[in-house]
């Protein structure tokens, strides 16, 4: 195990007061125990070992002692001034505050794209800048503006039917599917805490392949709402639907979607009951996607079921078109340590126009609709409709608050 930076200084502070006493045959020993500690080079440690403690008279007056646990600051300019990290702050903001390992590999699309649609007024050496920074950089100049709260939600999911029995479970180690069409759908509940009475549900489609994320309120759990919402998201996706798989919930396992999809030859199957990861794909859009857009408050009229489904419609060309993603490519367990590798990320839209399996027609029309996006505007337009839904969410508490009192 290699030791930091600070206990390698701490380590030589220590030693080097042994090391300069001691006679030659006794420094080799020392030499080869503290490179083994520190991981440094031969030479390089005798030269720490030597120089630290010595002190140099410059005159009368003025006596310099080393010290490698004191470095001198350096004055070489910055690179990435405060012109560019405002430049940064801005797109960040735009872009949803992704992190630097997704939002570094855009940059080349979207900075152009933002000076084209007048979003951001850059000079030349600053666009040129913006266009290199390094994803490590980002997240450093960045981090002073991170600040994000998390809270968790209930699950509602009730269990299904005995027909369950008659669909084929599909774990997470059985998805490896290299073609877009096959889905894992899930609901997203918004009861606020309380899950008494009706409350708006979020039906959450992602292509397991592509990433790419389609959702849909509804008025409730019911199934012939969840298969209209169903119905509805096929239309929208860019590319055939062959499979679906959900989880054990009675709004998914009933005789009307089971027909349906044997009918429209389309592979059902469904997650182990009380296996969050075996639908991990959506799992995870749900909270990335839906919750992070419209949050955990309650949602049962028919207004904010409006505003919802025109938030999402907004929603689904942001995510899908600028939101890049990481896909997991390889998990190696040594012990108790887990690493993990992910591929370069990638906006489900790219993801798309690199699949063989989806047509030619299909890329053309997604390539129409992506040159006349501008990130910048979808963004207003959803925190437009979320403020929109905070408000109706006030209204709606106010007049019992008052009551109460």
């Amino acid at each position: 195990m290699r030791l930091t930076m600070k206990e390698r200084k701490k380590a030589t502070a220590v030693v080097a007061a042994r090391y300069q006493k001691s006679r030659k045959k006794e420094k080799g020993v020392i030499l080869d125990e503290f490179t083994k500690l520190t991981g440094y080079g031969r030479r390089y440690a005798s030269h720490v070992l030597r120089s630290h403690g010595k002190k140099l008279r410059i005159s009368e007056r003025c006596v310099i002692q080393g010290d490698v646990r004191k470095t001198a600051k350096r004055n070489k300019p910055k690179v990435y001034d405060t012109t560019v990290k405002d430049a940064l702050k801005k797109i960040w903001y735009i872009m949803d505050c992704i992190c630097g390992k997704r939002l570094a590999p855009v940059m080349k699309d979207i900075v152009p794209r933002l000076i084209r649609f007048r979003e951001i007024s850059i000079d030349e050496t600053v666009k040129g800048k913006l266009m290199k920074i390094s994803s490590s950089t980002i997240d450093r100049m960045l981090a002073p503006e991170r600040k994000k709260h998390q809270i968790k939600g209930k699950g509602n999911t009730k269990p299904g039917t005995l027909l369950k029995n008659q669909i084929p479970i599909r774990t997470f180690s059985d998805w490896n599917e290299k073609k877009p069409g096959f889905v894992e759908i899930d609901l997203v509940g918004h009861d606020g805490g309380d899950s008494h009475g009706e409350f708006a549900q979020t039906l959450d489609v992602t292509d397991v392949c592509t990433t790419w994320t389609e959702t849909e309120a509804v008025r409730n759990k019911a199934q012939v709402w969840v298969f209209e919402a169903l119905k509805k998201i096929r239309q929208r996706l860019p590319f055939p639907l062959f499979g679906i798989d959900s989880d054990s919930g009675g709004e998914f396992i009933n005789d009307e979607l089971f027909r349906y999809c044997k009918q429209e030859k389309i592979t059902f199957t469904r997650s182990r009951s009380y296996r969050k990861n075996d639908g991990c794909f959506v799992e995870q859009k749900n909270y990335s996607v839906v919750r992070r857009a419209v949050g955990y408050l309650r949602y049962d009229t028919k207004e904010e079921r409006l505003t919802l489904n025109e938030l999402y419609r907004y929603l689904r060309l942001y995510t899908n078109f600028f939101q890049p993603t990481m896909k997991l490519i390889e998990r190696t367990r040594i012990g108790s340590k887990v690493t993990k590798k992910y591929d370069k990320a990638q906006t489900p839209y790219k993801r798309v126009l690199s699949c063989l399996d989806v047509s030619e027609k299909d890329k053309q029309t997604l390539k129409k609709i992506y040159a006349t996006l501008n990130p910048a505007q979808l963004k207003r337009q959803i925190t437009k409709l979320q403020d929109r839904l905070l408000n109706l969410n006030l209204q709606k508490r106010g007049p019992r608050k008052k009551a109460a009192a």
